[in-house]
């Protein structure tokens, strides 16, 4: 090798990925899954170019214009977008009610029996149960007890409290439990080891270094609520989403489309709420 060709080596080294054949086989093992799972999923996105799909498509859009504006209409949809936030605040309310005993059974830094090192059986069994009633709850989507519901007690408000209150404690619970776990133990563990008791350790040591983050989780959730609530709508349950399902079945473009303007206000609002929540709080 010359000396004139020793920089155009030493740049090709330099240029050259020494990773570059785990990274291309990693790209064909991905195409190898994942081509096979669109198979099976029929995901064919290119049939919404079609002459007939683009002509639907259309029809519907050019049926949004003009909005519909009519007082009636507009009061309607005020009253509907009321009960919407009433229902994703009742539900979320009743959630947290729900939650907060299952997390503080579930969260095992409160424990008596624990401070030795290891729990006994009672305690630990009561906490595997209420940890399993809490995956059940949160594994059943709110649309699904929202139909559950709108079978035993009737189309209205109620069957999305229900939905929103069981799905949502589900989850705030084992969220709560994970945040108290997560901070240090060491002054509840000292509380308790002076004789505290459980309240006492919950308001004194381990709420005070974990309310920020509980009080920020708990209102993003209540924003989600607003979300799911027009949402369960769709099966009957009342809100928004049940005025747009009567509308998108009657083909009646205008009124949908009044009711995406809204309901983009309201998470719009409810965004800006949680933010100014999040910073008053705080």
């Amino acid at each position: 090798m010359t000396p004139a060709t020793e920089p155009t080596v030493a740049a090709a080294q330099r240029l050259r990925d020494p990773a570059w054949p785990r990274r291309l086989s990693g790209v064909i093992v991905a195409i190898l899954i994942l081509w096979p799972i669109l198979e099976w999923t029929e995901f064919r996105p290119w049939t919404l170019w079609d002459k007939e799909s683009l002509k639907q498509t259309g029809n519907f859009l050019e049926s949004f214009f003009p909005p519909k504006l009519s007082v009636e209409f507009l009061v309607q949809v005020a009253h509907e977008t009321w009960r919407t936030i009433a229902m994703a605040t009742v539900g979320i309310t009743l959630a947290i009610f729900l939650a907060v005993p299952f997390a503080l059974i579930a969260v095992r830094v409160l424990s008596l029996s624990g401070l030795s090192g290891r729990m006994q059986r009672l305690p630990t069994a009561l906490r595997e149960v209420v940890r399993a009633l809490l995956i059940i709850l949160r594994s059943v989507p709110e649309l699904i007890w929202a139909l559950i519901f709108v079978r035993v007690v009737g189309l209205g408000p109620t069957s999305g409290v229900l939905a929103i209150a069981l799905t949502y404690a589900g989850m705030l619970g084992k969220v709560y439990a994970e945040i108290l776990e997560s901070g240090d133990p060491s002054n509840s563990q000292a509380l308790m080891r002076n004789g505290a008791g459980r309240l006492q350790t919950l308001f004194y040591a381990l709420l005070p270094q974990n309310a920020d983050e509980l009080i920020s989780y708990t209102i993003y959730r209540w924003e989600c609520a607003i979300r799911s609530s027009a949402v369960l709508g769709f099966v009957g349950a009342g809100g928004l989403g049940q005025m747009m399902d009567a509308s998108l079945k009657m083909f009646n473009g205008s009124e949908v489309f009044t009711l995406l303007i809204v309901f983009l206000l309201l998470v719009w609002c409810s965004d800006m709420v949680s933010a100014w929540l999040r910073k008053f709080l705080s």
